[in-house]
């Protein structure tokens, strides 16, 4: 296995594991994981041996959503450049998404932010008891535009509305009712859970997965077209901007509650 920010390996049988690890920020995501991220689904897909994909995070959480000191810096940078990290971003989701063979997410610990965009974005998820999810980019000014369509698609708009909007955390039984999570299994039991799952994916014929998970995306409307992906990508960019973001980033950092909060 490669070392690095993102970590990817293929065994002889043709399962991958792309592996998020950054656990000292709790996988949180910024430019040069964004990056590998790309990097690796590309490789993955142009390597005919692989069959399927398992989304892991290294230590105590799956995916702790934005690094957000690291938004704080994007959000001086000038128009051009926020819309060049927004696109990049997007296309991170994108390529997950329209990633050809199944995946599979194992989700454990915090799930935050784009790490429920990343279990959206995914085949199949299977977390442990003890995950916490939540959408929460609204508490901090920005907003999860981005990820919103495939959201819309997994737990459904009024879910969407409430947990996007309230940015409530809510456990691993609570996505499996809305939709976020497939299964759910004992903690330290997400690799048992899994295996029997990889062994059905890996009977099924390689090119008829592929067809027919490229029309279930393609009659879901989750393809997006160019049009629509950009237009995500520009609202992305000019939300984090503006002052109220700068605001809402320095909230979190310094530990205090933001300005447009009245007690």
């Amino acid at each position: 296995m490669s070392e690095g920010i993102v970590l990817t390996n293929i065994d002889r049988r043709g399962i991958a594991e792309v592996v998020l690890n950054r656990p000292e920020r709790n996988n949180a995501y910024n430019g040069e994981m964004i990056a590998e991220l790309i990097k690796s689904f590309t490789s993955l897909c142009n390597n005919s041996d692989v069959k399927v994909v398992l989304i892991k995070g290294n230590g105590k959480h799956f995916q702790g959503g934005a690094d957000l000191e690291w938004l704080k810096e994007i959000g001086k940078l000038n128009k051009e450049e926020n819309i060049e990290v927004s696109r990049k971003t997007a296309s991170a989701i994108k390529g997950l998404i329209e990633f050809p063979k199944p995946t599979i997410a194992m989700i454990h610990g915090g799930c935050f932010g784009g790490g429920t965009g990343i279990a959206a974005a995914a085949d199949i998820v299977i977390a442990s008891e003890e995950a916490i999810f939540s959408i929460a980019e609204a508490r901090w000014g920005v907003m999860a535009g981005i990820i919103i369509p495939h959201l819309n698609k997994s737990i459904g708009v009024r879910n969407v509305r409430r947990y996007a909007l309230t940015c409530e955390r809510f456990d691993a039984n609570e996505a499996k009712n809305i939709g976020l999570v497939h299964q759910i299994c004992k903690t330290g039991e997400l690799g048992n859970a899994v295996n029997p799952i990889v062994e059905s994916l890996l009977m099924c014929a390689p090119e008829a997965l592929e067809m027919t998970k490229k029309r279930a995306l393609i009659e879901s409307g989750l393809i997006l077209s160019d049009d629509k992906f950009e237009e995500l990508v520009l609202e992305h960019s000019e939300k984090r901007m503006t002052n109220e973001a700068s605001e809402g980033l320095n909230s979190f950092l310094e530990k205090r509650v933001a300005s447009w909060y009245q007690r």
